[in-house]
């Protein structure tokens, strides 16, 4: 009897379909990764008219299809995507199941390294605030008339050329002290820290507030204001410091500790230094109020007087009412002499004012240093001609000698100089026994001859 046939229906293996399948590998691959941070190189990417970004994550091996979808609020949320960027990416790993494809949908989007950046300077942020260096009640007004200020920055950049042009206009008499460092770059912390350093322990001219600045960058190359070094630096400093680092949208640790911060270079030069032409303007609104004052009050005193002559109580006493007519008119004239001797004191600060800025205008120093070095330069001039001409002198005052005491002249005389053939000088007979050749030289030659036997 033949063996008995199975049906093929009793072990047929579950078939899935595509869809069942590829949901299935969804479902794992949500459950077991989820949401991830990857780094990567974005390339291929395509942004849709409805705001969504298509892209690949790459490194050197592998590549890895993502999608941000577009959400409201999304641009103020994530960094801009561009071709060949290296970022940081959070989001969802799935599979795509129309193509059967794993990819990442992606929430957020960071330059790569910014994690890093952000986490130490909240860390340092917190160290920072937990011993008080934040403390608003411990931060110093500034100078109102400041005589010098002290700018730390670099000296090539475009900051300092925006805040020496605003200093300069608004208050031309100020003495600007630039201690000039690196404003980024590995080191640059502990330069900007010594530099604040030596504001305040008398290395330097004194000064009455701190300008600490570099213009806008990056994350990183705003990051050596955020050394710790700095933050101690400015804490310690017994003269207020201002700090502009950037712009506006960035702040630094530096921002924290200082007296004042400032969105920008060019703004802390405008809070530091008072505006002369404000201060002009403000004294004459003073003068007019103090006029007009003193006319009230004259006025004043003239219809008092008058309701006191018109009244039928004090008409009688005549001498009354002229007593105290006299003393009105004597209290108005001490009053306009007072007002004329405040507004004398004021026109003479003002006109004082003046002659300072037009001692301190940078045009006229220069102008004084160039005649003085115009004065050096031909002291210089002669000095150097004269000490020439005295070397000369005492060159031809040798020459001279030389050929009065050398040993040609003599010879020209008619002495000689006689030699063995060695060229010893012979000064003895005892020198020269019989048959001894000698060179005998005289002013015009050498006569070569030999001792008699």
């Amino acid at each position: 009897m033949p063996d008995s046939v199975t049906p093929a229906t009793a072990n047929a293996p579950h078939i899935l379909s595509v869809t069942e399948l590829t949901r299935t590998v969804r479902e794992l691959v949500e459950g077991a990764i989820g949401e991830v941070w990857v780094e990567g190189e974005i390339s291929n990417l395509r942004k849709q008219a409805s705001g969504h970004q298509y892209f690949t994550l790459k490194d050197d091996r592998c590549q890895l299809p993502c999608v941000l979808f577009f959400r409201p609020g999304l641009r103020h949320a994530t960094l801009p995507l561009a071709e060949g960027m290296c970022v940081h990416v959070r989001g969802m790993l799935t599979v795509y199941e129309a193509r059967g494809q794993y990819q990442l949908n992606v929430q957020l989007v960071q330059a790569a390294g910014a994690g890093l950046l952000a986490a130490k300077f909240e860390a340092l942020k917190s160290k920072l605030a937990a011993e008080g260096l934040f403390e608003v009640a411990r931060k110093r007004p500034l100078p109102r008339f400041p005589k010098a200020i002290g700018i730390v920055t670099s000296p090539t950049g475009a900051a300092i050329a925006d805040m020496l042009n605003i200093l300069h206009r608004r208050a031309p008499w100020v003495q600007i002290l630039i201690n000039p460092v690196r404003v980024q770059g590995a080191g640059a912390g502990a330069e900007i820290a010594a530099a604040i350093a030596e504001f305040n322990i008398g290395a330097l001219p004194p000064v009455d507030v701190i300008v600490v600045a570099r213009g806008g960058g990056s994350a990183e190359d705003l990051w050596e204001f955020n050394d710790e070094r700095v933050a101690r630096a400015i804490f310690a400093s017994e003269v207020p410091v201002v700090s502009a680092v950037g712009h506006e949208i960035d702040f630094t640790i530096a921002d924290f500790v200082a007296d004042l911060r400032a969105p920008t270079p060019s703004a802390a030069a405008e809070l530091v230094a008072p505006d002369s032409e404000a201060l002009t303007r403000r004294f004459e609104q003073l003068r007019s109020a103090m006029e007009r004052c003193a006319r009230e009050a004259v006025r004043t005193g003239q219809s008092q007087l008058a309701y006191l002559q018109r009244s039928p109580f004090f008409r009688e006493p005549q001498a009354r009412v002229r007593e105290w007519a006299q003393q009105i008119d004597d209290t108005a004239e001490h009053l306009a002499r007072l007002i004329a001797d405040r507004l004398a004191e004021q026109r003479r600060r003002l006109e004082a004012a003046r002659s300072s800025l037009r001692e301190h205008r940078p045009d006229q120093l220069l102008r004084i240093r160039r005649q003085e070095l115009g004065g050096l330069s031909e002291r210089l001039l002669r000095s150097g001609s004269q000490r020439l001409e005295g070397l000369h002198r005492r060159l031809e005052h040798a020459g001279n000698l030389l050929r009065v005491l050398g040993p040609q002249s003599t010879l020209a005389r008619g002495y000689s100089i006689t030699r063995t053939e060695g060229g010893e000088i012979v000064r003895s007979v005892a020198q020269a026994p019989s048959g001894t050749p000698l060179r005998t030289q005289v002013a015009d030659g050498e006569i070569h001859s030999r001792v008699a036997e």
